[in-house]
């Protein structure tokens, strides 16, 4: 599931998401405790990366999701890395729950 855009918070300020990561099994629990820690290093060195964080919740194969980008610009270009990335191919099957603050509508960036 692709993040859904919530209403812009500025049109030049920071974006968040934050959700769920719902695994179906444990054979995708395991997809991700596999593949997390290089996807964590490699977006935290993202330029505009202000902070990530997955983590297992209380709930068995439910990880909680947050990330922060300094702007749309950034967040953008992480989307794209990740769709591309061995984290972004390995969880593509596994739902995601997220909601996103911040980010304005195509076009309106500026």
């Amino acid at each position: 599931m692709e993040p859904s855009p919530a209403p812009a918070a500025s049109r030049h300020g920071t974006v968040r998401l934050h959700g769920v990561l719902r695994c179906a099994d444990a054979e995708e629990a395991r997809t991700v405790t596999r593949h997390l820690p290089q996807h964590l290093t490699l977006t935290r060195a993202e330029p505009g990366c202000l902070s990530l964080r997955v983590e297992p919740s209380a709930e068995p194969l439910v990880w909680e999701v947050a990330e922060e980008f300094a702007d749309a610009g950034a967040f953008r270009a992480h989307q794209q890395r990740v769709a591309a990335s061995a984290w972004g191919r390995a969880t593509a099957d596994i739902a995601r729950e997220y909601t996103v603050d911040g980010l304005p509508e195509e076009g309106e960036e500026g």
